[in-house]
């Protein structure tokens, strides 16, 4: 083995997309060290995924970063199912970003690169991780430009063929492609292309610098396996097979095929090891839930592993990361196959007929609001929940609050920037936990929290902003204790 061994790092991170990148800031938030190893010399200028869902755009606010990206994108009420008629309401849940935010992957990850290196974070760019090898005490990283480096834990966020998930032994089941579709970014369309072309069943987005997103799968070239090149000839004679047209498309800037090969990991950790993102999860690109679900897994693992790595996580804490986000990845890895399903089948003959039959009814149960807003909290992840039902483990909306120690607050999630947890007091004056470097202690003097917290005397949030726990003054130092360790001095 080349190169020198060193303890260099607390984490390391393979994979600087947006999962790896949000994780790196979530570390270095916490005041860990965090080194990123990313294979490509440089950011792609390519983007594959082009929506922020409305949880995700909470887990920036979370931070204080929401605005970064509303600034760079533009939003819409809502979003599709399986490319549906009725269209989901997202305006209808309980989140002040009720909308889909159309911003290119590229610029997601410019976005969060700049927040990583801004915490601290280490971003090496141009560095191919070759081994990964598990020790009982640390990791050691082998690159291809011969460096053998040691972290305490590795967590793989380098895509369907994560090397680091193959390190761990995780298994990766699920289903082969059967289906691919087609993408291009083009410089020159016909007038009024991006109307016209949903007319005919194909996607058009516009994109930054004039150029217009077209994805289209033709039932001629479905089969073609994603990893064969696409030339310029194919793709539009797929828009002229599908919709009747090329749409004048011109200066293609952009090709690519995606497949709907569906996995999911067998589990999230295995000792030092960790996935997440693509590394964990990968489907068919229905609804844009891809990126979404990555940026949420980092959200949920990251300050799990700082308390590992500081010393005060809890007995099984760091597990729960497995626990709360594999079962939202097999819902996510279900509905996808689900949507790839009902778009696949119209395009055989067949099936055509009792397929857009069966299409019809769902738009028809899609037209009734509480089946719209259901469905529209599990695309957007704002009714993701870990736990039984009860308010332990929900997410909390950005509630208006007032609080006697932070007269300038006004919203809840301002409370959460720093990525503690929140011990809210509802009855008397805060006083210290005994646990200021994880836990902020504040007394709400005005707030209106949903109607099973109202009796609630103290509610400890995660850093995550799902509800740890809520109850009465007199168990608050063991909920304290069950999620945030020990006390570093006496309450």
């Amino acid at each position: 083995m080349g190169g020198t061994q060193t303890v260099h790092t607390d984490v390391i991170v393979v994979g600087a997309g947006p999962t790896g990148l949000l994780l790196a800031a979530e570390l270095a938030l916490a005041g860990v060290g965090v080194r990123v190893l990313e294979r490509n010399d440089a950011p792609t200028s390519q983007s594959r995924a082009l929506t922020l869902h409305p949880r995700s755009i909470e887990v920036m606010d979370l931070r204080g970063i929401a605005d970064r990206f509303l600034a760079r994108g533009h939003t819409l009420p809502g979003w599709h199912f399986a490319g549906l008629k009725t269209r989901l309401d997202f305006t209808a849940l309980d989140t002040r970003h009720g909308y889909t935010l159309f911003l290119e992957q590229a610029r997601t990850e410019e976005l969060l690169d700049a927040r990583a290196r801004e915490l601290g974070a280490e971003i090496v760019r141009g560095c191919q991780v070759t081994a990964v090898r598990q020790e009982p005490d640390s990791v050691v990283v082998e690159t291809a430009r011969g460096e053998a480096l040691r972290a305490s834990y590795v967590v793989g966020c380098d895509g369907g063929r994560s090397i680091v998930r193959q390190a761990a032994g995780i298994p990766f089941d699920g289903t082969d492609e059967t289906l691919s579709g087609m993408l291009g970014d083009f410089a020159v369309t016909g007038p009024d292309a991006a109307r016209s072309a949903e007319a005919h069943g194909v996607l058009a987005v516009p994109l930054e610098g004039g150029l217009t997103r077209f994805v289209v799968v033709d039932p001629e070239r479905m089969r073609v396996p994603s990893d064969q090149p696409l030339t310029y000839e194919e793709f539009r004679q797929a828009l002229t097979n599908v919709a009747g047209t090329d749409f004048d498309v011109a200066e293609p800037h952009w090709l690519s095929r995606f497949g709907n090969a569906t996995r999911l990991a067998g589990r999230y950790r295995q000792g030092r090891l960790l996935v997440a993102g693509d590394a964990a999860h990968i489907h068919f690109p229905a609804a844009g839930q891809g990126l979404n679900t990555g940026l949420q897994d980092a959200m949920n693992l990251g300050w799990k592993l700082a308390a590992q790595v500081k010393g005060w996580a809890p007995e099984g804490l760091l597990d729960s990361y497995d626990a709360e986000r594999r079962p939202v990845g097999a819902a996510v890895t279900a509905n996808t196959e689900v949507q790839t399903l009902l778009m696949e089948l119209t395009l055989v003959p067949q099936y055509h007929r009792p397929v857009m039959a069966l299409r019809g009814m769902l738009d028809g149960l899609l037209r009734i609001g509480e089946v719209n807003r259901n469905l529209a909290a599990s695309v957007s992840a704002i009714g993701t929940h870990y736990g039984d039902g009860s308010p332990a483990g929900a997410r909390l909306p950005d509630l208006a609050i007032s609080v006697a120690e932070r007269p300038g607050v006004e919203r809840l999630y301002q409370l959460l920037h720093d990525g503690r947890f929140l011990l809210v007091r509802t009855g008397k004056q805060a006083g210290a936990s005994g646990r200021e470097d994880r836990v902020e202690t504040v007394t709400a003097t005005a707030w209106q929290p949903s109607p099973d917290l109202e009796e609630a005397e103290a509610l400890l949030v995660r850093p995550d902003g799902h509800l740890a726990w809520a109850g009465p003054i007199e168990a608050e130092q063991q909920a304290l204790l069950d999620w945030t360790g020990a006390a570093a001095v006496a309450p």
